[in-house]
């Protein structure tokens, strides 16, 4: 098979990412929860088109954190089980489109993950990356947007929380903390999450750091939660806590306590 650099680019106009057997854009679990928070997860699945031919890379590539959050699907629906809430969360690798940033971005379409190029996004053909959009990135985010409007239509109160994983190594520096709260231009809720947290003096809860939530490198919090002035929290833990069936448990069961509690405090 030749890899996805070697391939040539699609020039049909009624060009087909997705096969006819392969899985929608998105997974969504419990839509009509009874909680008031709402989960996403941008980036939970490493899965890559057929037709992409794996993008030109290796199996061992595709495992890392380059093509999906690690562990942070699992974590999300523990944590989603316990509270009885929606989770909705994307089925397709970061590495064919990144779900948590503007198409408009160079960023959108990754051609170098970390020190990784990724061949098979060189050179794409203009009908190929408008099928990577309407077929992956614009349903995942048309359900989270169906399912925020019907919650809003009915009255009822929504907290979203975005959930993701982060690397213990990120270019050479090790990461201390074991996890972080992430936010933009409204701190409320994350703040009270934050203290949450902290309130288990044996973890590192980063505020901000190693990230922090901006409309240049990210769109599910910006267009779901900030643009309706809804409360929401970006949860970030540490890939190496929750690679395995126990910290995935543990984390999720950690994060559903602290999101009650904060919920509490909101109130």
């Amino acid at each position: 098979m030749k890899s996805a650099a070697a391939m040539p680019k699609s020039i049909e106009s009624d060009y087909r990412l997705l096969g006819a057997d392969e899985p929608p854009a998105f997974e969504e679990i419990n839509r009509h929860g009874r909680s008031p928070f709402v989960i996403a997860v941008d980036h939970a699945s490493r899965r890559i088109p057929r037709r992409l031919a794996e993008l030109g890379l290796p199996a061992s590539e595709l495992q890392r954190h380059i093509a999906w959050d690690i562990g942070a699907f699992a974590v999300a629906r523990r944590t989603a089980a316990i509270l009885d809430a929606p989770l909705i969360a994307q089925n397709y690798s970061r590495l064919v489109i990144d779900c948590n940033r503007d198409p408009a971005v160079p960023t959108s379409i990754p051609t170098v993950g970390e020190h990784t190029p990724i061949p098979g996004n060189v050179g794409i053909a203009p009908d190929e990356l408008a099928a990577r959009r309407q077929e992956i990135f614009e349903p995942y985010h048309r359900q989270l947007r169906g399912l925020l409007d019907e919650r809003c239509a009915a009255g009822r109160q929504t907290i979203l929380v975005a959930q993701h994983s982060m690397t213990n190594i990120f270019k050479g520096a090790t990461r201390d903390m074991h996890a972080a709260v992430l936010y933009n231009r409204d701190r409320r809720f994350a703040a009270l999450m934050l203290a949450t947290l902290q309130r288990e003096t044996e973890l590192r809860i980063a505020d901000n750091q190693p990230y922090f939530v901006s409309d240049e490198t990210d769109y599910t919090i910006p267009r779901h939660a900030e643009a309706r002035g809804l409360l929401h929290v970006e949860i970030e833990i540490r890939q190496d806590l929750v690679t395995d069936e126990p910290g995935q448990i543990e984390w999720g069961e950690r994060i559903a306590r602290a999101l009650q509690d904060a919920e509490r405090a909101l109130r």
